[in-house]
């Protein structure tokens, strides 16, 4: 199965769907290597002049795969584990073409901190996020650590990292992690036309944007994602073997 849906949805715009829905698109390691070779391949083609992320099945995704997570923290072989999400995160960074998320649903843990990553985020106005890290025991991800703070605050940080509490659509925008709410439904045709006002400009100079801004703080973004890594091989072992993970996923699966 593909589990990354790849398609050209307007002149210049890859639209990248996260296809995973018995689970509500959540992350295993496959769909990191799969997603990673997407947004390599839409960077190295120059026809291509904006990505949009977005969910199939009307989630946008539901973060990673616990029972995937919990499996490896206890000694599993999975094939590709050491390079799925690092290397995700490392393209995430290295990227030059303009990244935009189209969230269309529930986004939990990864959904909510991939955002951070992103030029641009529209919202729908039905969405809901929560990073739920207290929750499993386990730290931060995907550099949140130093990425909220920065765009929301400290204390908006704080309070979003700590409570594992639910954030609405609307509270994503005040957050700054969102540049508008969208009707309900109309979340994708509006990203991918933000994408194409994008795409029809100057490449070269979209990208050289991208680039510098990223470039900015990609020192920090690295050193923060090193910091988090050591703090999950810390804390992961310890909530695999309590149940955290497998009580949590069961209690978030799919009806």
């Amino acid at each position: 199965m593909t589990r990354i849906e790849s398609e050209d949805a307007a002149p210049g715009v890859r639209l990248l769907t996260f296809n995973r829905p018995e689970v509500r698109n959540a992350f295993d390691t496959a769909m990191y290597l799969e997603l990673t070779a997407a947004l390599r391949d839409a960077d190295a083609d120059q026809a291509v002049g904006a990505v949009v992320l977005t969910g199939g099945d009307g989630a946008f995704t539901s973060g990673a795969d616990l029972g995937e997570m919990a499996a490896i923290a206890t000694g599993a072989k999975v094939d590709g584990s050491d390079r799925g999400f690092q290397g995700l995160m490392e393209t995430l960074g290295a990227i030059a073409v303009p990244l935009l998320a189209a969230v269309n649903g529930v986004a939990v843990g990864l959904g909510f901190t991939v955002l951070a990553h992103c030029d641009l985020v529209l919202v729908d106005r039905e969405a809901r996020l929560r990073v739920p890290f207290t929750e499993l025991g386990v730290p931060p991800e995907a550099a949140s650590s130093f990425l909220f703070p920065a765009a929301m605050g400290w204390q908006r940080a704080a309070r979003v990292l700590l409570t594992s509490e639910w954030v609405d659509a609307e509270g994503l925008v005040e957050l700054g992690l969102a540049l508008q709410v969208c009707e309900p439904g109309t979340v994708r045709a509006e990203t991918v036309a933000l994408a194409a006002r994008i795409a029809a400009l100057s490449r070269s100079s979209t990208r050289a944007v991208t680039s510098l801004m990223r470039a900015a703080r990609r020192d920090a973004v690295q050193e923060a994602n090193r910091r988090e890594q050591l703090g999950f091989k810390e804390l992961l072992s310890g909530a695999a073997r309590s149940g955290t993970l497998a009580d949590f996923a069961a209690r978030t699966s799919p009806d």
